[in-house]
């Protein structure tokens, strides 16, 4: 550190939460920045499970203060579930998060217009939790923030304005299920009552963190494959989950940052809809789902599994401005006797080494692949490159080749202790 920024390389379900909650035992802030309930960072200490969908992974270490950024949209319902949840877990979460009173709030008619939208032909495979309708508003400018929210009076007008102008799509819900502005008040009037003591301007005490020499963690959601700008629209998240959005999501400058961390899977996963051009064959494919668990951790839905896209992490590297790249889940590829390595597109005579923005374009492309030996042992023990087998440390040496990004560390199983640690500059956590 003083200022991380840990990303997802490619589209998303990547590890990150993990690798947040590895660094953030020597950070003293942790910082989500962007999107919403649509997130899920799963972590695991100790044999016990955690999955967090809008606090920061940092939680689950004492030390950490954990910020959430006027970037991210908050669903104060699953908001609270999450924090009794952790405090039921003996985690003093009251102490130790502050969010932003300028972060906007997913409220019941979001789910609805986005269901809606699902249910008809413009599907895109969304999470369903009200998350894109949110940004909507917020890029709009019908949003309500946090701060709306400690004033029921410009609520109650937002709110009414936001009714009235959704009417057309929320009539067809019958009348029962229909969000009706009384309800609507008389819930987040309860709501503002648990957000006040959480509410901050989190953009000053990042600043005055970063001053004082802390060091502060950004822990992004979703993946730069998912995008709003860089991604393949328009089959993506709609936030920039790509680095430049821990500035605008914050609130600090970009001349703030120190350092970019990419979280990459040694393959590759996608939820939702959209092209996947270096999707294994089924047998393949099955096979990774089984051993990786490719299963969302908030929706569980099945994750479409495919081998390591080198186009789709060379965009990733440039957007981002990686210094270096976590690779996980590389024991997920113990049980393959070949592996393969998507180098490039190829679409008719133009062949593509990055990721085109046309869709139509990456739709017809076809995979370039090389094919690697697997190397059929188990790696869960390794804790050094040397005690990987031989065709598992030149797989490695390969993906750095060709990516041209350094390898900060290497996971090979889901727990703590279970990553080979690279780049000793990292503020890892200590073994």
């Amino acid at each position: 550190m003083p200022a991380l920024v840990v990303i997802g390389a490619q589209w998303g379900d990547e590890g990150k939460g993990r690798v947040v909650d590895l660094l953030s035992a020597k950070a003293d802030l942790v910082v989500r920045y962007q999107g919403g309930a649509n997130a899920g960072h799963t972590v695991i200490v100790g044999g016990e499970k955690f999955i967090l969908h809008l606090i920061p992974s940092g939680v689950i270490h004492p030390n950490a203060t954990c910020l959430i950024g006027n970037g991210v949209v908050l669903d104060p319902k699953t908001l609270f579930d999450e924090i009794d949840d952790l405090i039921a877990r003996g985690l003093d979460v009251p102490n130790r998060l502050l969010i932003s009173e300028r972060a906007h709030l997913t409220l019941p008619y979001h789910l609805i217009m986005d269901k809606a939208r699902e249910a008809g032909t413009r599907s895109i495979g969304t999470t369903q939790r009200g998350i894109g309708p949110t940004y909507t508003d917020k890029i709009a400018r019908l949003g309500v923030r946090v701060a709306d929210v400690l004033d029921e009076e410009l609520l109650r007008g937002r709110v009414a304005q936001n009714l009235a102008d959704k009417a057309p799509v929320l009539n067809l819900v019958p009348e029962a299920d229909r969000p009706k502005l009384d309800e609507i008040l008389a819930t987040f009037r309860v709501y503002a009552e648990r957000l006040k003591p959480y509410v901050a301007d989190v953009s000053a005490v990042l600043n005055e963190a970063l001053r004082s020499g802390k060091n502060v963690l950004f822990e992004g959601a979703q993946g730069t494959g998912l995008d709003i700008d860089f991604g393949t629209y328009p089959y993506v998240t709609s936030s920039n989950a790509s680095a430049g959005g821990a500035c605008t999501g914050s609130g600090i400058g970009p001349t703030k940052i120190d350092r970019v961390i990419g979280i990459s899977k040694a393959y590759l996963t996608r939820v939702g809809l959209g092209p996947f051009p270096s999707k294994m064959e089924p047998e393949a494919e099955a096979l990774a789902r089984q051993r990786g668990n490719e299963y969302g951790a908030t929706t569980g839905r099945p994750r479409d599994c495919g081998w390591f896209d080198l186009p789709l992490m060379k965009h990733s590297a440039e957007i981002n401005g990686l210094d270096g790249v976590v690779i996980t889940k590389l024991d997920v590829l113990d049980a393959f006797a070949e592996i393969k390595v998507c180098v490039a597109y190829q679409c008719g005579d133009t062949r593509y080494d990055r990721l085109p923005a046309s869709l139509s374009q990456l739709a017809k492309c076809e995979p370039v692949f090389e094919t690697m030996p697997g190397w059929e042992a188990d790696t869960s023990a390794a804790r050094t490159l040397a005690d990987l087998p031989g065709n598992a440390r030149r797989y490695l040496e390969r993906l750095n080749a060709l990516t041209g990004v350094p390898l900060s560390a290497v996971s090979v199983g889901p727990s703590r202790e279970e990553i080979i640690l690279l780049d000793e500059t990292l503020p890892a956590y200590a073994f």
